[in-house]
């Protein structure tokens, strides 16, 4: 499937769809979505610095939050790491803060971590309206000075100034080539992460999160007939009213809210629990005690519920009520298991055991 972009006469658009090719890193993509920002805020001279800080905190969400991957040798996530730990930013800061921070950080290390881009990202981002060049910086920053080739920009050590024949066409066209980065970058980062579901949903931090209105609804018509149930973490009673919808598996993996990795839960643990891992051992056994009795709860009572078709990922061939108990547990573990190893593998950590309620 290819991502055409929209054409105009003069210009090599066969260059900007070019500059994606044979890319061995993410900077590219986040370099040109740092361009777009600025250019719809009105800059056309752009300090080189500000860019960098910019592919920092774009990619700065999807790395620290979901835990994606870029690639043992990505530099740019090298540097996201690096600058948390010196910066002390939150993995969940907005876009606008970390790049400030950055931008404004007097550490000479915050510095030196972004500075590597400069010998590496705007000369050979060029690189397709310069071909014979080969990426050589020194000819590539010359010749781009006058715009030569009808390149994008021009580069001196300080400043990024974009061509004025371009400028109209990215910024009216900004979405539509925001949406051919992120494209591009979702298919690259599955190559890296082949086992991680929802690529595409983890690359910009959402405003908000989906509501779990439904899905604490759902819950309660389970307690209307079974009483309070425990939490399995706690194991404090939860009545109506007195719990949390709590992610098994950490949203921040799974990136959905479907009611099978969903489960009523002690709220002040919850909060506790962030992002970490469930112990298969330790706790999926009252995990799907849980969600068992929900199945049979809600196809004897409510055998219309929608949210009952959440369960067809697990069940896609027979009704989870139906099944012997050993295949329907075996389905959910099937399921489970392997995600906590993806996401372990990923850099999500294990929660300890609760001891302490």
């Amino acid at each position: 499937m290819t991502f055409p972009l929209p054409q105009q006469p003069r210009l090599s658009i066969s260059s900007l769809a070019a500059s994606f090719k044979s890319t061995s890193a993410t900077y590219k993509y986040y370099w040109l979505l740092a361009i777009l920002v600025e250019l719809e805020k009105g800059k056309t001279v752009i300090p080189k610095h500000h860019l960098f800080a910019g592919m920092v905190s774009l990619a700065w969400y999807t790395v620290n939050y979901f835990h994606i991957s870029f690639g043992k040798q990505d530099q740019l996530q090298r540097a996201i790491s690096q600058i948390r730990e010196l910066e002390a930013i939150t993995i969940d800061e907005k876009q606008d803060i970390v790049k400030q921070k950055i931008i404004n950080s007097l550490n000479p290390l915050t510095a030196k971590a972004i500075q590597y881009f400069d010998q590496e990202v705007p000369h050979r981002y060029l690189s397709p309206w310069f071909p014979e060049l080969k990426g050589n910086r020194t000819e590539i920053y010359s010749r781009s000075a006058n715009f030569e080739n009808d390149s994008p920009y021009a580069l001196d050590e300080r400043n990024l100034t974009i061509n004025p024949l371009w400028r109209g066409y990215l910024v009216e066209h900004a979405g539509i080539l925001k949406a051919f980065c992120y494209w591009h970058l979702s298919l690259y980062l599955q190559k890296h992460n082949p086992n991680v579901p929802d690529i595409p949903n983890k690359l910009i931090k959402p405003a908000r999160r989906n509501s779990l209105l439904n899905q604490r609804k759902f819950w309660n018509k389970v307690l209307d007939h079974t009483g309070p149930l425990e939490c399995i973490y706690t194991h404090k009673k939860l009545a109506q009213g007195s719990f949390a919808v709590e992610h098994f598996i950490p949203y921040a993996f799974v990136s959905h809210d479907l009611i099978w990795n969903l489960i009523p839960a002690d709220p002040s643990f919850n909060s506790r629990k962030n992002n970490k891992l469930p112990r298969i051992e330790d706790y999926f056994d009252s995990y799907y005690l849980l969600q068992r009795t929900a199945v049979e709860v809600m196809t004897e009572n409510y055998p219309d519920e929608p949210m009952m078709e959440d369960y067809l990922s697990l069940f896609p061939n027979a009704d989870a009520h139906r099944l012997p108990e050993m295949d329907r547990r075996g389905r959910f573990l099937e399921n489970i298991q392997p995600l906590l190893t993806i996401a372990n593998n990923n850099g999500f950590e294990y929660m300890s055991v609760i001891r302490d309620y």
